[in-house]
């Protein structure tokens, strides 16, 4: 069976990302707009009309209004943007977190955030398992690469002028767009204090979350942090709960160009704090890769067919 893919917003990073990963695939049949086309709103919403699943890879506001064009009850939607992320009615595309049958199952998909996929892969787990309180104050310290703001990021550090820093941190004001999605799908009633930053790298991305184990009700162990995330991702090709690191470095770049994602739990020498990391490629599991990953549940097809793990 052949599914027919629109993607809305294919010029941009995370579209051009999706379409890559979909070439050369027979499953799927790509509606393509030429650039006149897609200014031509009647072209653009009979696409949308015509596509069994839409992908939708623009601004929130745009989003939202494709969303507003579909006029059958048949086009699916997976949405990249941060418009729907914390809606009602919409499933957040995050299998490993919410099952995925239900993914498999929806008709409006929330693409992930990249930092959340991180910080909610090592969260949200131990939350379900009462290790870490749904209280519980914490905080999560990131930085991805560069091609996560766009094409206007990538022509800073890329053009003529010269790249503008070798890494800066922002969302200094606490209001990051990206809070309530953490907030909501970890199953915290305090949000956390999030600090994210951009180095000078194309793409990767590591997301830190420092607990105080000895602070959290029981005290609860490394080995017993270890046990659950294990667990979480037993079986996943994907999301990979990885033992036995030295804890020396870990690179931004060690999963670039792929769709994985590795956790990690390092710990102090007496287990009274542990530092809970996620290295993943800010445009692979973070965005592009796990819309496809989506894609492919949609479309009763193997997760990860057109993947790179």
């Amino acid at each position: 069976m052949t599914h027919s893919i629109f993607i809305d917003g294919a010029a941009g990073t995370t579209g051009l990302e999706i379409r890559e990963r979909l070439a050369g695939r027979s499953e799927f049949l790509l509606i393509l707009l030429d650039d006149a086309q897609r200014k031509d709103a009647n072209a653009r919403r009979q696409a949308i009309n015509d596509a069994d699943v839409v992908i939708l890879c623009l601004p929130d506001d745009a989003a939202r209004e494709a969303v507003s064009l579909i006029a059958n009850d048949r086009t699916k939607v997976i949405d990249a943007s941060t418009a729907h992320r914390v809606a009602q009615g919409w499933t957040y595309g995050f299998p490993e977190l919410v099952g995925h049958e239900a993914v498999a199952g929806s008709k409006r998909i929330s693409n992930p955030g990249c930092y959340p996929t991180g910080f909610l892969a090592l969260v949200a787990p131990l939350v379900r398992a009462g290790v870490i309180p749904a209280s519980a104050p914490l905080s999560v310290n990131a930085v991805s690469g560069y091609s996560g703001g766009g094409k206007s990021m990538i022509a800073d550090f890329e053009g003529a002028n010269g790249r503008p820093a070798a890494w800066y941190g922002y969302g200094l004001t606490l209001a990051h767009k990206h809070v309530p999605e953490m907030t909501r799908h970890a199953g915290l009633s305090l949000p956390p204090i999030f600090a994210p930053s951009v180095a000078d790298t194309l793409r990767g991305m590591i997301v830190e979350v420092p607990v105080h184990l000895s602070a959290l009700p029981g005290a609860p162990s490394p080995d017993a942090v270890r046990e659950v995330l294990a667990q979480a991702y037993a079986g996943s090709r994907i999301v990979r709960f990885v033992d036995g690191h030295d804890g020396a470095t870990l690179p931004i770049e060690r999963l670039a160009g792929t769709d994985a994602m590795d956790l990690f739990v390092f710990a102090s020498p007496d287990g009274a704090q542990v530092r809970l990391v996620a290295a993943l490629d800010n445009l692979g599991k973070g965005a592009s890769g796990a819309a496809v990953q989506n894609l492919n549940l949609l479309c009763g097809l193997d997760e990860a067919a057109g993947l790179k793990l």
